[in-house]
């Protein structure tokens, strides 16, 4: 059988979890790779180096490789441009419009999806209430096209024959959405990069891009408050604002190295986070370093954290609610009176349920078992 492996985006700039996701993917399935646009397989540091990639006509749109999500209108037109008759398999890696590839009756269509396009459902208000484009005539145009992305992305969903959901949260988003049901597979977390060090240094420590969904300002004001020590690293459109914000006991270190950051990652107290997630691969990183976990206690972080109140023998973290500062002041007190009690193993040991040992048998055998579904199908009026 012939596979491809469709993405939305290919750049530089893009290294989160879903690129890990297709990396894993392609290490175990001999499959043609495809996406809107690709500036990966150039960079000589890329696990995608002189890999042959199909792309679309957003390739050679102006500043493509910052991203295509500024040409977000023409994304689900672009993306039914790929051409994948010649395919038996489809496997899709979808956060936007990758899961919307035309297919024949013939294909197999199994779609990873990371979370339904978030700027159309969730995010929609964030989004129009933090940009220019949601004021005034301009708004009005932006809600008429948000509107019909949401219908397209509804549609599309129907081009799949299984999905795979990254987190329960996520697999509850796709219900809630497309009314589909999603087999959970957690996402491959590389935590052999991350040192386990149970010799903590006197700071907290969050990772996370400064964008406005990220909450990262709630744990500037909390810390602004608490007086401890705490280092920020992370790069977006926020960092301006977070630097200003912070009170000399805290560092705003910008984005850095991987190095850099798996060193603050072991060295940390704790790891503070206020988003709500999808699934969160940076908590999971944080606790392979025997580091506790601080965080919003919603989304991903109720599936990879093991709060204390609920596991006082063996938790890997406090989860707070609300979202709120005054939540995380809470919290962080919390932490302190209970600090000695979290074992750096513990949270070793739950980091290590979401290796990409696990994704890979996982996802293998879940694939086989929808080729053998779609094989034992009949189809009748």
């Amino acid at each position: 059988m012939k596979y491809a492996l469709v993405h939305e985006w290919l750049t530089p700039f893009a290294t989160g979890g879903s690129e890990l996701v297709v990396q894993e993917i392609l290490q175990h399935i001999e499959a043609d790779l495809y996406a809107l646009i690709d500036f990966e397989s150039v960079n000589p540091q890329s696990y995608l180096y002189k890999r042959n990639i199909g792309t679309t006509w957003l390739q050679n749109f102006p500043n493509a490789i910052k991203g295509v999500q500024k040409y977000l209108p023409l994304l689900p037109l672009a993306i039914e441009q790929l051409d994948l008759r010649e395919y038996d398999i489809i496997l899709s890696s979808s956060h936007a419009v990758a899961k919307g590839v035309l297919t024949s009756p013939h294909q197999l269509h199994i779609c990873y999806c990371h979370t339904p396009m978030r700027y159309a459902w969730d995010l929609t208000f964030d989004y129009l209430n933090g940009s220019p484009a949601g004021k005034g005539l301009a708004g009005i145009i932006t809600r008429h096209i948000l509107h019909q992305l949401r219908q397209w992305d509804v549609i599309s969903a129907n081009r799949v024959d299984y999905f795979i959901a990254n987190s329960q949260h996520t697999a509850q988003r796709i219900w809630r959405c497309y009314r589909r049901q999603a087999e959970v597979i957690y996402p491959p977390v590389k935590i052999e990069r991350f040192p386990f060090t149970e010799q903590k240094e006197n700071f907290y420590l969050t990772v996370s891009r400064l964008v406005s969904y990220k909450k990262v300002e709630l744990i500037v004001e909390a810390f602004n408050q608490l007086g401890e020590e705490l280092v920020i690293i992370g790069d977006g459109p926020q960092l301006k604002q977070i630097r200003q914000m912070a009170q000399p006991n805290i560092q705003v270190l910008g984005g850095q190295p991987d190095q850099v950051v798996e060193e603050y990652m072991a060295k940390a107290k704790a790891f503070v986070y206020a988003a709500c997630e999808d699934f969160g691969i940076a908590l999971v990183e944080a606790q392979a370093c025997g580091t506790p976990v601080i965080a919003y206690g919603a989304g991903g972080a109720k599936e990879t954290v093991k709060d204390r109140s609920q596991f006082p023998e063996n938790g890997t973290g406090i989860l707070y609610f609300p979202q709120t500062a005054a939540a995380i002041v809470a919290a962080v007190k919390q932490f302190a009176q209970t600090e000695n009690l979290f074992m750096g193993k513990n949270c070793r040991l739950q980091a290590e349920l979401f290796s990409p040992k696990i994704f890979q048998q996982r996802y293998l055998e879940f694939l086989n078992q929808c080729i053998f579904q779609w094989h034992s199908r009949t189809f009748s009026a």
